[in-house]
């Protein structure tokens, strides 16, 4: 019977050879995600970086370093959770990510949050916020997590627009700190609850507002 990582790592390898979207074309590496398969939280960004794409690990860069002091203020590493991007690929000159490329590695992402099955996913930043709450503004939204009946979807900023804007530092650390409240909750669900598809809009994605 395949383990989650072996399911995780026949995903990986197939993104390292992916050719459905441009962005290969101007990646040196490939970034699928790393981190625990059996992971109670998910975090989906947006897209690697230029540390990224040079080793082929999600967060390493400042925005990275970041998030590792975020994790730390309630108690977790990187080791504990799992890392992952909507696109697997280096966006030119990091800018955002095209919604065709973005539906392009949706199936990756799917089948990865299907395999781990993560009590609470995190999306940092606005492009993997509008996965689960479309037509949100990240300003308006972020710190107020959306429940089901065995997940929690949990929106806050992107680090790396964090560093970009000190004053939203403050808010950030408030909502990673509610992050195990949260857990705990869906903890307290999920067992008595029936089995459901997390909500999701199938809708083609469209390119979003600033913040």
């Amino acid at each position: 019977m395949t383990t989650r990582a072996e399911a995780l790592e026949e995903i990986a390898e197939q993104v390292r050879v992916c050719k459905l979207c441009r962005l290969y074309q101007y990646a040196t590496k490939a970034v699928p995600g790393a981190g625990n398969p059996d992971a109670e939280i998910l975090f989906i960004g947006e897209g690697p970086g230029y540390n990224e794409d040079k080793t082929g690990l999600p967060f390493v860069g400042r925005s990275g370093e970041y998030l590792d002091k975020l994790l730390s203020l309630i108690g977790l590493s990187r080791k504990q959770v799992f890392i992952t991007n909507v696109v697997k690929h280096r966006p030119p000159e990091n800018r955002d990510p095209l919604p065709d490329e973005i539906a392009a590695c949706k199936p990756y992402l799917d089948r990865q949050i299907d395999i781990i099955d993560p009590l609470v996913i995190v999306t940092l930043g606005r492009h993997s916020m509008a996965r689960y709450f479309p037509g949100g503004k990240i300003t308006q939204i972020h710190g107020k997590p959306k429940f089901d009946a065995d997940r929690a979807y949990y929106p806050v900023f992107h680090p790396a627009a964090v560093l970009r804007n000190p004053s939203w530092q403050e808010g950030m650390e408030a909502d990673f700190k509610r992050l195990p409240q949260i857990l705990a909750k869906v903890k307290e669900t999920r067992a008595s609850a029936p089995k459901r598809k997390p909500p999701q809009d199938d809708t083609p994605p469209t390119q979003l507002p600033m913040f």
